[in-house]
């Protein structure tokens, strides 16, 4: 039940994709939300064009599978070619095959369409109430928590009294201000004329996403969600935001490719890389773009939040319902700023690699890339993070920090994977028994849920010189080992006193 000094557990300012995310985990938890974005639509245009297989697992454990995949594809093979055409980097089509999460490792989609899918569940969730067109204007903290006040549709003011405040409020985020977040510039900053555009016939468009390392024009030409194409164009020394809008100059841009297309929107936008040095000060906290932001090479800017609010979702219910200290959030920003960091310096190396415009650096960066391929050394810096570590994570113990594998299996010719078998909450998972624990989903490989997976999963603990491991809500591994010891190391990370029963 809701303190009735509190308006809700959590008030969650701005309402795109990392905010939707996080409201729909909070509430699938019973966590008390109220979310307040200043728009009352659903921003109708493109903007992130990619998401990954982890944050597809993400869909599917809200239930949102079936409705995201009407809008979004599997990307093919992503491609870096030199202005004569020949493939400098090339990172293959994994379409078909499945990634860690059980889902393809990429997918390119239409924001809007998503996004109208995750509000949609926001309305079922009966502890999550929307105010759109309600803005943030400032916020004080309280002994208990957060008050902060917010406009309604006609300017007039009200105070909404919280527990945990979250700015998911954007890259110019009120909410990060408020709480004298500095954020850290990585020295990349480029503007780019971005076209997205409905094609009325496939030809003359290429089946996979390139990237065109013209030093006359850097150009991204990408596949969208089902339906959808997009062109971006590095603007030049000298030429203005205005210039490159005007109609005969995007037909003159276009005209080489020889699409026939309906241009749905042209925007220009600066592609930099920003990261907020706090995240955290007291019950208030950052998430999405608030926190960071990244060029889109590398397709990991909404990615990047919805990761945080999947990892901020589970550590707010477990602390407002009592089963974790608050310190426990402290472990927000220890883990997501790393990963984050490994994202923007993977956009920021890809970036560098296309944004070049000094035709005599160009092709020595050509001949250097081809030597590599030729090679077979890695051009790029990895294209997965290291593991999370923190101390919401066993860092000791192998395999810890790293996404726990979702093995996938047909059922009467249905998708089956092991999240719906166990479901949402923390798996401890071992051979034999396992110990009880308050909160903790306790089971055996003997168990019948995990048939279909066992060998899956067998193989996975014997990589890794394991009995057990214990999986937390967002997926990651806690740590492996013992179960009993899983146990204890549990409840010493997350600050509960709970005793582990025999």
């Amino acid at each position: 039940m809701l303190d009735r000094s509190f308006d809700c557990d959590v008030l969650i300012v701005g309402l795109g994709p990392a905010g939707a995310t996080l409201a729909a985990l909070l509430g699938r938890h019973g966590i008390s939300v109220i979310a307040c974005d200043t728009s009352t639509v659903v921003y109708p245009l493109p903007r992130a064009a990619h998401f990954d297989h982890e944050i597809m697992r993400i869909f599917q454990d809200l239930g949102l599978a079936d409705e995201v995949l009407e809008h979004a594809r599997p990307a093919g093979v992503y491609e870096f070619r030199s202005a004569s055409g020949e493939t400098l980097i090339e990172i293959p089509d994994m379409s078909q095959i499945m990634d860690v999460s059980g889902w393809p490792r990429s997918f390119m989609f239409n924001q809007p369409g998503v996004e109208h899918a995750l509000r949609r569940h926001l309305e079922k969730l009966a502890s999550v109430t929307v105010r759109l067109g309600h803005s943030f204007i400032d916020l004080r903290e309280t002994a208990a928590g957060v008050e902060a006040r917010v406009a309604d549709h006609d300017g007039q003011s009200y105070a909404v009294r919280a527990r945990y405040l979250i700015g998911c409020d954007g890259g110019r985020s009120t909410v990060r201000d408020a709480i004298g977040g500095a954020l850290e510039s990585f020295e990349f900053d480029e503007p780019w004329l971005v076209i997205d555009a409905i094609p009325r016939s496939l030809a003359g468009l290429p089946k996979g996403n390139l990237q065109l390392c013209d030093p006359a024009r850097p150009t991204t030409c990408v596949q969208m969600g089902p339906g959808r194409h997009r062109w971006e164009f590095m603007l030049l020394p000298g030429e203005s935001a205005e210039a490159v809008l005007e109609d005969a100059f995007v037909d003159r841009l276009l005209e080489k490719w020889g699409a026939e297309i309906e241009i749905e929107r042209k925007a220009v936008y600066r592609f930099h890389a920003l990261l907020a040095s706090r995240w955290r000060k007291g019950p208030v906290l950052l998430a999405g773009d608030s926190a960071h932001q990244m060029p889109p090479f590398a397709g990991q800017g909404m990615c990047s939040g919805i990761r945080d609010a999947a990892n901020l979702a589970w550590k707010l219910a477990m602390v407002i319902k009592g089963r974790a200290a608050d310190a426990l959030l402290d472990s927000y920003q220890e883990e997501r700023a790393p990963n984050v960091r490994a994202y923007i310096e993977l956009a920021i190396g890809m970036g560098r690699v296309v944004c070049m415009i000094d035709p005599a650096a160009a092709r020595e960066r050509d001949g250097q890339l081809l030597a590599a391929l030729a090679a077979g050394t890695p051009a790029l810096p990895p294209l997965d993070p290291p593991p999370l570590t923190g101390a919401a994570i066993l860092s000791a113990t192998q395999g810890a920090g790293e996404i726990f594998p979702q093995p996938v299996v047909l059922v009467d010719g249905l998708r089956h994977g092991l999240d719906d078998a166990l479901g949402e909450g923390i798996w401890l998972i071992g051979e034999g028994g396992v110990p009880e624990l308050p909160g903790v989903l306790g089971v055996s490989l003997d168990d019948d849920r995990l048939q279909p997976f066992r060998p899956a999963l067998a193989k996975w603990l014997g990589a890794r010189s394991a009995a057990a491991v214990l999986v937390r809500p967002d997926r990651y591994v806690f740590g492996t080992g013992n179960a009993r010891f899983l146990a204890e190391a549990w409840l010493v990370a997350i600050g509960s006193g709970a005793p582990v029963a025999a």
